[in-house]
């Protein structure tokens, strides 16, 4: 990070009026320049702008500090329109990477695209999916009966992941989470932690009778015959995070709570 007094910094912020007020004043307050030269951006909202964010900027090298303005907060900052500049000199670096979804629909078509929480796949009608499961090229489920299924990245972990009753994974395990979502046959199988280089596989076994979808973060492909899921370590991805209030910080802190 280049010296605090002269730390560059751009700003963006949900569509929401008082997010976008606040925006402007911050703009003025600290000298906002364009993405394209910040050191830093600042991000004004959720977790669904800190995604949109991530996505949108994910070829650059630009870290970003997000300030918590609206519902969910994960990934975000506490929010405070002071002393910024000093905040982001002390606030500690997190690298994600992101998962490489590449979905092959019943027509034959492929459809590709990356996701920082998870790629789920998921029943698109009163049927349940019937999906074939195979890790690094060996089958391990011949058939699982359920609602769908996810791979999650540790950052995450404690999205849908979560919901879904998967595990909290620290955020610099190297490992993914597999977890079903409401299983019905194996009923007992409750998901697999996998080493972070692992390719996931998985076939649908009834893609017309029982279609499926597949989902990366906000990118949906619907009516997919088969789907492969790896870590695409071509890319990272840089989040700030005040040094009080770490990401790994807040992830076990979440497993605590009750």
């Amino acid at each position: 990070m280049s010296d605090s007094k002269h730390t560059t910094l751009a700003f963006v912020a949900s569509d929401h009026s008082e997010s976008v007020a606040v925006c402007r004043e911050l703009i003025e307050k600290y000298n906002g320049v364009s993405i394209e030269d910040a050191d830093v951006i600042v991000a004004l909202g959720g977790d669904g702008l800190m995604l949109e964010s991530l996505h949108k900027h994910m070829g650059a090298s630009t870290p970003i500090f997000g300030m918590h303005f609206g519902s969910v907060g994960f990934l975000m900052n506490r929010f405070d329109k002071d002393d910024l500049r000093a905040r982001i000199d002390k606030a500690q670096l997190t690298i994600l990477r992101p998962l490489k979804m590449t979905a092959t629909d019943i027509d034959g078509k492929t459809h590709e695209a990356l996701a920082i929480n998870e790629v789920s796949l998921l029943r698109q009608t009163a049927q349940a999916a019937k999906l074939e499961i195979s890790v690094d090229g060996r089958k391990r489920l011949d058939e699982l009966v359920c609602d769908g299924v996810l791979v999650s990245t540790p950052a995450g972990s404690t999205a849908y992941n979560l919901s879904a009753h998967g595990p909290i994974l620290p955020i610099d395990a190297s490992l993914l989470a597999l977890t079903p979502i409401s299983a019905f046959r194996p009923r007992r199988w409750r998901g697999a932690l996998l080493p972070n280089r692992a390719r996931v596989s998985i076939r649908a076994l009834e893609p017309e009778k029982r279609p499926i979808s597949a989902v990366a973060d906000h990118s949906e492909f619907r009516n997919i015959q088969s789907v492969e899921i790896s870590e695409d370590r071509s890319k990272e991805l840089f989040l700030l995070f005040d040094q009080d209030h770490s990401l790994d910080e807040r992830i076990l802190t979440e497993q605590f709570m009750h």
